[in-house]
């Protein structure tokens, strides 16, 4: 979410931060889908990274794309950090190293996912360009150390990467040399929300495992096929991961909520001004204990900031992110939102893919999520390769695809956008495991190619 929430209302019970979430519910004939999209910014010539300041800096990109879309600017301490769009659309920000996110509009069917694709791609490029920035669509920098990527000008991630190096050793990759795509989707009871999360949960490795492509660190290749997922394994792990208490009995929005109270807080944000209160807990905010605000209690806005900090493989918002993809350029983009609405927007996709996973435990789960940033498709599960996992997987999105049966104007419905999916069970590789045949063998060596067959 690009904007910070904006909510002063104090909290007097727990029973708020339960409605808060609860507030998400919505009846089927209601459901949206969300994607967001990040992609790395790099100079056309010399495939630098982007500075913030200057003639060609990614401060005049948002200028550019603020008079070109007259969306209304987010700005901080007169910094332009992002734009968003006041009828409901979509919203642009900044991630910490530059990484450029689009936040989409809440749309019906992943046709008006591709069209807003298309569109913002053309946007960017008719403003990009003349600036000589191109965009990667990779899950991690190919070729840049941290010490090379400016810092863009949020208190946000101040705080943040002050805090990172303490809780995990790549929590500063993460926040600077990171892209990802991202679907939003939504619930219509507290039951549904569970058994989506739970499905969810488990099957992010297929994910990951689709949408691989982060095998090289500073030119060379690094032993992943995502080392964007091998990241997320030692950010930050109070925050991250595949929370197994989802799994357990009695599972809900409060379960939920108590494990959000406990996740050390980054920041609370008063006015313009980040205030850092990193490492201590929401619980004791609750409670009137927090150093920097002796006996006062948290507003909404606070709740709402704070749990767009957590990262766990399926976060809970007012609707389920799901978190586990790499960013890849923008023609597998749509593919995303359309295999997960697959599976989850069709009931009996939906079940049979719990019958997939009902019987994992959550050290299986553990192992599979460990296991699948360097082994991909050959990571196991209860002596099953992830591999037919995923096949079974991508047929069952398929036939809810079908059945959800959204039609666009040439009368095709939305199982088109998993074409690029099953070309990659086709063919049984990764995106990674490609890249790496090419580096090995066409690229002669080098990742520079990268900046024109996986840009934008």
């Amino acid at each position: 979410m690009a904007r910070d929430q904006i909510d002063m209302t104090p909290l007097q019970s727990r029973d708020e931060l339960v409605a808060w979430i609860e507030a998400g519910v919505k009846p089927e004939s209601e459901f949206r889908i969300g994607t967001e999209h990040e992609k790395t910014p790099f100079t056309l010539e010399g495939h630098q990274p982007v500075p913030y300041e200057g003639a060609k800096g990614i401060g005049a990109l948002l200028e550019g794309m603020k008079l070109l879309l007259g969306w209304e600017p987010i700005m901080e301490r007169g910094n332009i950090i992002g734009l968003y769009d006041v009828t409901g659309g979509g919203a642009i920000s900044l991630e910490p190293g530059g990484q450029f996110e689009l936040s989409g509009a809440p749309v019906e069917t992943v046709h008006q996912t591709q069209s807003e694709l298309m569109a913002h791609l053309a946007q960017v490029r008719e403003i990009a360009t003349p600036l000589g920035i191109g965009f990667l669509g990779l899950g991690m920098t190919p070729s840049w150390s941290r010490e090379q990527i400016p810092v863009m000008p949020k208190g946000r991630y101040k705080i943040m990467r002050n805090y990172m190096p303490k809780v995990g050793k790549y929590g500063l990759d993460m926040m600077f040399r990171t892209c990802t795509v991202q679907t939003n989707l939504d619930f219509s009871s507290e039951a549904d929300m569970v058994k989506k999360l739970r499905v969810s949960l488990a099957l992010q490795p297929i994910a990951t495992a689709l949408f691989a492509n982060s095998p090289f660190t500073e030119g060379k290749p690094n032993g992943f096929l995502s080392f964007r997922s091998e990241i997320w394994r030692d950010t930050d792990n109070a925050r991250s991961g595949m929370i197994p208490f989802a799994f357990e009995d009695g599972m809900g929005y409060e379960r939920y909520v108590d494990y959000a109270l406990d996740v050390p807080m980054y920041f609370v944000k008063r006015g313009e001004e980040y205030i850092d209160v990193s490492g201590s807990s929401f619980r004791d905010f609750f409670a009137g204990k927090n150093a920097a605000f002796p006996g006062e209690r948290p507003t909404l806005s606070d709740w709402a900031n704070h749990l767009s900090t957590i990262f766990p493989e399926v976060r809970l918002k007012r609707y389920l992110e799901m978190r586990g993809a790499d960013g890849v350029p923008w023609g597998r983009l749509p593919a995303l939102p359309a295999f997960w609405v697959g599976l989850l927007y069709d009931n009996d996709s939906l079940d049979a893919a719990w019958d997939i996973v009902r019987h994992w435990t959550a050290p299986e789960r553990q192992a599979l999520r460990d296991d699948v940033p360097r082994f991909g498709f050959k990571s196991r599960i209860k002596d099953r390769y992830l591999f037919e996992i995923a096949k079974e997987c991508l047929i069952l999105s398929h036939a809810g695809l079908r059945r959800r049966g959204r039609i666009d104007h040439l009368g095709r419905d939305e199982s088109r956008f998993l074409e690029p999916l099953e070309r990659i069970i086709e063919t049984g590789r990764s995106p990674a495991e490609e890249m790496l045949e090419k580096f090995n063998g066409p690229w002669k060596g080098s990742v520079e190619p990268a900046y024109q067959e996986y840009a934008f």
